[in-house]
C-alpha cells in the first residue's frame, strides 16, 4: 500500500485516511466499485459509489503518473545526468505538469536553433551573455567564438547563437513557464473569428463569427462548438492574454541593468516569450480547457445515460413493438412476456400506401392471437401519425399504448449483438424488438447499444473518446448492478456489466443455463465453468435466483449474510420465508444484537431494508404521456402556447423537449426556473420527466423552437 497515493487522494478528495486505505485495499484486491460501496460499508465508512468510484479513478490517475515518472527517470539516467536530488525531486512530485517541467531540459526533441549554436561551442558565449557583466566588452568576448571551421562567420552570428540558447533556456525555465501560466490563469481571452473565404457555409457557426470572453468563463458548450467550427474549418480559434505586459514581466525576471550585454539578454527574453514560451503555453492552456470542457461534458451525457437506463420499465407482459415509417411501412412483432420474438409482419397504414384498413385489421388480429397486453411504438418518423392510428382502433381497455425513444434502435439493429440474437431477421425485425423490449425493460436492451449512440448529451463525438467510453461504462455497470438482474432470463450483454463478471463468465452462465435448464439457488452458480470464489463473491448478489428454495436468492441480501438472516430468523422462532413476509416479525428485531467485529449496522440496516422489500426495483412506476392533439409539425406550433412535453436531453445550456413535432425546442437555462437563477439544468429537470412549456418563439428557418418552462 503507497502511504503518499493515500496521503494525496485525502487531501484531494476530503474523505478520512482510514476510508482512503480501506477502499483502495478493496480496489487492489480486485473488488469492484459496486461491491465495495454495496457490501462493504463497515470497511469504507459508509462511502457511496460516487466517493469509491473518485477514489479508484484518483488510484488510476496516480498509478499512470508513478509509470511516467519511471520513464522519465530512465530516460536522464541514460543521459548520465540523473542526480540524487533531481531524482528525488521527480519522485516527490505528484503534479502531472510540474514532472513535465521538471523533464523538459532533459527530454529529446527535434533538433532546434539552441542545439545548432551548442554545436559551435557557443554555451561558453550564453553563460557569458547571461551574467550580463557591463565591463568586460561584448564584442572582444563575442569575437573568440568566431570559426569559420565551426561556422560562426562573425561576432553577430556568435551573438545570435548565444541569444538563441538563452532564448530556449528562458523558455525551460520553471519559474519563467509559471509566470507566463499564471498570466493565462488570471486573464487569458478565447476569440473565435469566422474564416473569411468560408462565411458563406459556416453559417451554423454564426454565433461564433466575431466571439471572445474569458476563458475562465466559457462555457463546455460553447468552447466545444468553436473547437469543432475550428476542427471543420470555418473558425480560427485562439487564446490570448496581454503579450506586452507579461514579456515585460518576463524581461524584469532575466534582466538586469541596462548595458549593452543586458540589452541582449532582453532580446532574448523577448524572442523566448514570442516564438517559444508563448505559443507553449497557449497549446496548454487549449488542451487543459478543452479537458475541461470534455469532462464537464461527459459528466453531463453519464448523468444523462444513467436517468435513461434507469427508466421506469413496464415488466414482464406480452408487447407489440412497431417501428414506423411512411414509404417503407410499419415493422410490426409480437414479444412474449421474457422478450422472445413470436411473428414479425409489414403493415402500410400511411401514405403512399393507405392501406389503413388492412392494417388495422392485422393489429386486431395480432393482438386477440397473442393475447397482447402493451404497445410500443418508436417515437421517429411517422411515430406521432402511427400512435394515433393505434389509439382509434377498437382495441382492448385493458391494452396501454406508449411511445418509445427509439434512439440508437437502429445502431443495435445493425450491430453484431443483434445479428448473434436474430440472424435469420433483417434489421428493420431487430429494430422492432428493440423498440418493443425498451418498453418491457430499458436497462436491459439499452445496455446492448454503444451509449454514444444513444443521443443523450451534447458534442459526444468531439470529447475524448476513450474517456468517454470509461466513464460511460461505469455508468452502465453502476446502473446494471444497482438494480440487479435475474441470471435465468439475462442476456450475455447484460451479465457482462455484473460486478466480477466479464465476457467470459456472462457467455458461460448462458451456456451452462442453457444446458442444465434455469439456476435453483445462487450456489448453483458455483457450477459454472471459471466461476471461482472471487468472482462468486464480487457477482452473487446482484444476480437474482426467482422461485427458488432459499427465498434470499431473490433478494440483494449477499450469501454472506445468510447466516445473520438465519439467526434472526432462528431466534424469533419462525423460517427466513416468514420473516420476509411479516412486518411484525420484523419489527421485533433488535439489529444492535447482530453486530459484530464482521458486520456492523450499515449492513443491518441495509439487510432489513432488503428484507422489507426483497428484490425491490429502485425504479418507479412507468407513466403514459399524451402530446397535443393542437400539434403535429413545427408550423402548427405558435407562440404563446402551452404544451405537454417530455425532456428528451439535458445539456449545460438547458434541455431539450420533444412536443411531438419531430423538431425538439429548446429551454434555455434562464427560462428553466423563470425568475430563479440555476447554475446546473438538473437542479429543475431530469430526462424522460413528463413537463408542461410554453412557446417563447419558432423560427422555421432554422427549424428551432424556444420554450419556457410553465410552473405548476
Amino acid at each position: 500500500m503507497n502511504s503518499e497515493y493515500i496521503k494525496i487522494i485525502v487531501r484531494e478528495t476530503g474523505l478520512r485516511e482510514h476510508q482512503v486505505e480501506n477502499t483502495l485495499k478493496l480496489l487492489e484486491n480486485g473488488a469492484t466499485i459496486p461491491f465495495i460501496s454495496r457490501y462493504r460499508k463497515e470497511s469504507t465508512g459508509g462511502m457511496d459509489e460516487v466517493q469509491v468510484t473518485e477514489v479508484s479513478n484518483a488510484l488510476e490517475r496516480l498509478d499512470t503518473l508513478a509509470k511516467r515518472k519511471e520513464t522519465i527517470i530512465g530516460t536522464i539516467e541514460g543521459l548520465d545526468k540523473l542526480t540524487p536530488e533531481l531524482k528525488g525531486r521527480i519522485e516527490h512530485c505528484w503534479d502531472a505538469t510540474e514532472l513535465e517541467d521538471i523533464y523538459a531540459p532533459y527530454k529529446p526533441h527535434r533538433k532546434t536553433r539552441a542545439d545548432a549554436a551548442r554545436e559551435k561551442g557557443l554555451a561558453p558565449l550564453a553563460e557569458f551573455v547571461m551574467k550580463q557583466n557591463p565591463y568586460v566588452p561584448l564584442d572582444k568576448e563575442a569575437g573568440k567564438y568566431v570559426s569559420k571551421d565551426k561556422g560562426v562567420a562573425s561576432v553577430d552570428d556568435a551573438l545570435q547563437g548565444a541569444m538563441d540558447i538563452i532564448a530556449e533556456q528562458v523558455s525551460l525555465d520553471e519559474g519563467a513557464r509559471n509566470m507566463v501560466r499564471n498570466g493565462y490563469r488570471r486573464e487569458a481571452r478565447i476569440y473565435s473569428k469566422v474564416v473569411k473565404s468560408k462565411e458563406a457555409d459556416a453559417q451554423k457557426y454564426r454565433d461564433w463569427f466575431d466571439f471572445n470572453e474569458p476563458l475562465k468563463h466559457c462555457a463546455s458548450h460553447r468552447l466545444l462548438a468553436m473547437r469543432r467550427g475550428e476542427a471543420e474549418g470555418f473558425l480560427r480559434v485562439s487564446i490570448e492574454i496581454d503579450d506586452e505586459k507579461t514579456a515585460e514581466a518576463l524581461s524584469n525576471k532575466f534582466v538586469r541593468g541596462k548595458s549593452e550585454v543586458s540589452q541582449l539578454v532582453d532580446e532574448a527574453v523577448e524572442d523566448s516569450y514570442y516564438r517559444l514560451l508563448q505559443p507553449s503555453v497557449e497549446n496548454e492552456f487549449a488542451a487543459s480547457s478543452k479537458d475541461a470542457a470534455d469532462t464537464e461534458a461527459i459528466r453531463i451525457f453519464a448523468r444523462n445515460l444513467e436517468q435513461l437506463l434507469m427508466a421506469s420499465p413496464l415488466g414482464q407482459k406480452a408487447v407489440m413493438g412497431i417501428d414506423p415509417g411512411f414509404r417503407t411501412g410499419c415493422k410490426v412483432v409480437c414479444l412474449d412476456a421474457q422478450g422472445t420474438l413470436l411473428h414479425n409482419e409489414a403493415i402500410f397504414p400511411h401514405p403512399p400506401h393507405n392501406e389503413a384498413r388492412q392494417a388495422a385489421a392485422k393489429i386486431q388480429a395480432l393482438v386477440e392471437q397473442y393475447k397482447i397486453e402493451a404497445i410500443a411504438i418508436g417515437n421517429g418518423t411517422a411515430g406521432r401519425e402511427t400512435k394515433e392510428f393505434v389509439e382509434h382502433l377498437h382495441l382492448p381497455k385493458t391494452v396501454q399504448i406508449f411511445s418509445v425513444n427509439e434512439d440508437g434502435a437502429s445502431i443495435y439493429s445493425a450491430s453484431k449483438t443483434a445479428r448473434d440474437e436474430f440472424p435469420d431477421y433483417d434489421v428493420t425485425v431487430r429494430g422492432a424488438v428493440s423498440i418493443g423490449r425498451r418498453l418491457m425493460d430499458p436497462l436491459a436492451e439499452l445496455v446492448k447499444i454503444d451509449p454514444s449512440s444513444i443521443g443523450v448529451g451534447q458534442y459526444q463525438k468531439d470529447v475524448n473518446q476513450t474517456e468517454l467510453k470509461h466513464t460511460l461504462d461505469q455508468t452502465v455497470i453502476s446502473c446494471v448492478n444497482r438494480v440487479g438482474v435475474n441470471v435465468n432470463t439475462a442476456s450475455t450483454h447484460l451479465l457482462t456489466y455484473i460486478s466480477g463478471l466479464g465476457p467470459q463468465l456472462a457467455q458461460n452462465i448462458v451456456d451452462y443455463r442453457t444446458q442444465n435448464g434455469p439456476f435453483k439457488s445462487r450456489k448453483e452458480l458455483m457450477k459454472v465453468p471459471r466461476m471461482g470464489a472471487k468472482a462468486f463473491e464480487q457477482s452473487a448478489g446482484f444476480l437474482r435466483v426467482p422461485g427458488g428454495k432459499q427465498p434470499l436468492d431473490n433478494s440483494a441480501v449477499h450469501p454472506e449474510s445468510y447466516p445473520i438472516v438465519e439467526r434472526m430468523a432462528k431466534d424469533l422462532g419462525c423460517s427466513v420465508e416468514d420473516l420476509m413476509k411479516s412486518a411484525e416479525l420484523r419489527a421485533r428485531i433488535d439489529i444492535n444484537k447482530y453486530v459484530s467485529g464482521e458486520v456492523g449496522l450499515p449492513t443491518l440496516t441495509d439487510i432489513m431494508a432488503e428484507l422489507e422489500k426483497p428484490g425491490r426495483d429502485p425504479r418507479g412506476p412507468l407513466r403514459r404521456f399524451e402530446f397535443s392533439n393542437e400539434v403535429h409539425t413545427i408550423e402548427d406550433v405558435k407562440a404563446g402556447m402551452e404544451l405537454p412535453g417530455i425532456i428528451s436531453n439535458i445539456t449545460n445550456f438547458g434541455a431539450f423537449v420533444d412536443i411531438g413535432v419531430h423538431v425538439k425546442g429548446l429551454i434555455h437555462i434562464s427560462q428553466l426556473s423563470p425568475g430563479k437563477f440555476i447554475k446546473d439544468p438538473t437542479q429543475v429537470v431530469s430526462l424522460q420527466q413528463q413537463v408542461i412549456v410554453q412557446v417563447l418563439d419558432v423560427d422555421l428557418q432554422r427549424q428551432r423552437i424556444s420554450l419556457k418552462m410553465v410552473n405548476r
